[in-house]
């Protein structure tokens, strides 16, 4: 029966699994494909507006045409890049210019040759153009100043052609020759220096493609890309204008232009959103299957993913400053208070990649990762509603250094944009603290979902029900105060939740208000009612203490997960005394008379309110004098637990049942109580140490 009820669990778990991951799914891939906005146009540029459009909300929003105008007109501002005078260029012109003027000392010097032949040398040398006058003056000059113009003619073009000269600079740099001649020289060498210089001025720079093309990247780049705002109702487009590009753009951004069906988009976010409800659903089933019994908490869970990724798709697209004010820190701190911290972190893990890729920005998911996660961490434990303005402080302080850390990394700082998204992530703290405190206790009474801040309350000694307790069952409320602490310390041991079990056990016998004197905790010295009453009545009057219970917890309204507590602490476990003595009566006995009516613990906690209720029962009716003899009551308590079958849907392992036998062991070798013998081969402290076990009963009872 025991391996059947495991493996109903199982599949149940699995089913449960399967149909949150479904939904997940489902809706989240709905709202992500959607789009949200009702009014859109069909319009190209160039067409006529059949309407006035508007805007619907304010928008800040990048405008790739502005900004491509501007880095257009940023590259076209850059000039050519021109390489620096190369110093080869004019040493090879001037080695030219001394060839030329060698071969004219020649021509000068040739006795044989007639004035005429002499001028048709000169013209005839190559890429030189020279009026006929400075031919002339050049064959006929005499000696001494012929070598003052050649001396110039050099020093000129030295001084030149260390100039960068473009191609385009040559004819400009030939008309500036006259500056450089030395004004010592006669006109005539003037002009016989110029023309001869002019011949060998070549350019010396020239047009460096590469470098050009780098200083206009880096020119494009420097730009940023160019924000545009639109307030809300301002006219996009007016009926019968035309659709200029810029408005397109705006009206693309603001969603109203009707958009085709790309279906690849659509399988590629489909198929994201599985991968993301696939992580979380495994990390459930196989790390906290417990969490899938808990409808509430699952139905918690599915509401504030779909919610958080609907407000994502409602707040980043199209959002610059907008998007940063997105709580997704409240959806964190709501899931730490109300379910689980680990479950927080890697839901909104989860959440985060779904905003960076909702927004198109890795530092979006960081944003949102971190301020998520360290205001989760913060609310491990709550004990005052402070703690929710600590972990917004918390969220806050982290929302400035992840902003601070991307505007860092940037290259052109914008202090403007940098203080406007500062402010957002300030704005994003308090706002993320204002909405979890208001839904926790929305969220929380809704869904009964029970609150550390109610168990805090509930563990108040001036609460009412506690206090009708002490006054009128005062034996068995000191019980469950040292059950408690017994309880609480096995809970902290394995990982349960040792408030949740603490305050489980300050309720769990409050049943016994209704009728204290049967317990004996609660009995005075030889007064026992039991002694008058047949077996089957008395097991039945102390069985009864359950629903008594339930029916406090209730009036009190006391949340369930208490009330869990006050039934599951005893399972289906047998009133062992009661039903002994009555098969000593020779009487048909029926078991069912004497067992509890359950159900058996469905968590670790009541679980481990069961066994240190039967632990403690034991313990002080056997007033063991050795750790080996309290050790060998543990470890029979909790063996026949585990064989009757009261912990088969507790999700407890083995591991979990030894640390909690070493935790009962440690805490309990100080008591020797003494408490009622039992006879040999019979379980002392059966079911457990308040009324209804055999311990509760005095030895008088037992006749």
């Amino acid at each position: 029966m025991a391996e059947r009820s495991i493996s109903d669990l199982r599949r149940s778990r699995i089913l449960r699994s399967a149909i949150l991951g479904v939904i997940l799914v489902l809706v989240t891939s709905f709202i992500l494909v959607f789009e949200f906005l009702p009014s859109r146009v069909d319009l190209n540029v160039g067409d006529v507006s059949p309407v006035d459009l508007r805007a619907p909300r304010g928008l800040t929003y990048i405008s790739e045409i502005k900004t491509q105008e501007e880095r257009q007109r940023a590259e076209e501002a850059v000039e050519d890049v021109y390489d620096p005078a190369d110093p080869k260029i004019a040493r090879q012109a001037i080695a030219q210019a001394r060839q030329v003027f060698d071969y004219l000392d020649s021509v000068r010097h040739d006795e044989y040759a007639t004035l005429e032949e002499k001028m048709e040398m000169v013209r005839a040398i190559p890429d030189v153009t020279l009026p006929i006058s400075v031919i002339s003056d050049t064959v006929t000059l005499e000696e001494d100043l012929w070598g003052e113009v050649v001396a110039e003619s050099l020093n000129v073009l030295d001084g030149i052609l260390r100039q960068d000269i473009r191609s385009d600079q040559v004819t400009e740099v030939k008309r500036q020759v006259a500056g450089y001649v030395s004004l010592a020289l006669s006109p005539t060498q003037a002009e016989l220096v110029e023309a001869w210089s002019k011949n060998f001025i070549v350019p010396t720079s020239f047009f460096n493609a590469e470098k050009t093309k780098e200083a206009k990247v880096a020119a494009r780049e420097s730009i940023q890309p160019v924000r545009v705002t639109i307030e809300k109702g301002e006219i996009i487009l007016r009926e019968g204008d035309v659709t200029t590009p810029l408005a397109w753009e705006a009206l693309e951004a603001l969603g109203l232009l009707q958009v085709t069906i790309e279906w690849p988009q659509i399988a590629a976010q489909v198929l994201f959103v599985v991968i993301m409800v696939f992580i979380l659903v495994v990390y459930i089933y196989l790390l906290r299957p417990a969490f899938l019994d808990n409808r509430r908490q699952v139905s918690l869970l599915g509401f504030l993913f779909i919610f958080s990724v609907l407000g994502a798709k409602l707040m980043v697209p199209g959002h610059v400053v907008i998007a940063y004010l997105f709580p997704l820190a409240a959806t964190s701190m709501l899931l730490a208070a109300l379910v689980d911290v680990h479950l927080a972190i890697l839901t909104t893990a989860l959440l985060s990649l779904i905003l960076g890729f909702i927004g198109g920005s890795l530092e979006l998911a960081v944003f949102g990762f971190a301020g998520g996660a360290v205001s989760s961490l913060s609310l491990h434990r709550i004990e005052r509603l402070s703690a929710f303005l600590w972990a917004g402080v918390y969220a806050a302080l982290t929302n400035v250094g992840v902003v601070l850390i991307f505007r860092l990394l940037e290259q052109d700082h914008d202090l403007v944009g940098t203080l406007t998204l500062l402010g957002m992530g300030v704005a994003n703290g308090g706002l993320s603290a204002s909405l979890t405190l208001a839904a926790f206790y929305v969220l929380g009474n809704f869904l009964g979902i029970t609150t550390t801040l109610q168990l805090l309350e509930l563990a108040r000694p001036t609460h009412p029900l506690l206090q009708e307790f002490l006054l009128k069952a005062p034996g068995s409320y000191h019980h469950s105060l040292m059950l408690s602490n017994l309880a609480e310390q096995a809970a902290e041991v394995i990982g349960a939740d040792p408030l949740l079990t603490r305050v489980g056990a300050y309720y769990h016998d409050v049943g016994k208000i209704r009728r204290p004197y049967f317990f004996v905790e609660n009995q005075g010295e030889g007064i026992n009612v039991h002694e008058r009453l047949d077996p089957k009545t008395s097991a039945q009057i102390v069985i009864s203490h359950v629903k008594d219970g339930l029916e406090l917890g209730r009036k009190y309204g006391l949340p369930q997960a208490i009330l869990d507590f006050i039934p599951e602490h005893h399972g289906t476990t047998r009133q062992n005394y009661f039903y002994h003595q009555a098969q000593e009566g020779g009487e048909e006995v029926r078991e069912e008379d004497f067992r509890y009516p359950g159900p058996k613990p469905h968590s670790r906690e009541t679980a481990i309110l069961m066994l240190a209720d039967g632990v403690e029962a034991a313990i002080r009716a056997e007033s063991p004098s050795t750790p080996e003899e309290i050790e060998k009551i543990v470890r029979q308590i909790i063996e026949r637990r585990l064989s009757d079958g009261q912990l088969d849907n507790s999700d407890l392992t083995l591991r979990d049942l030894e640390k909690i036998k070493e935790t009962f062991i440690k805490a309990l070798e100080g008591v020797y109580h003494p408490r009622i013998k039992y006879p040999e081969g019979e379980e002392p402290g059966d079911a457990s140490a308040e009324g209804g076990s055999d311990d509760s009963i005095k030895p008088s009872d037992r006749g």
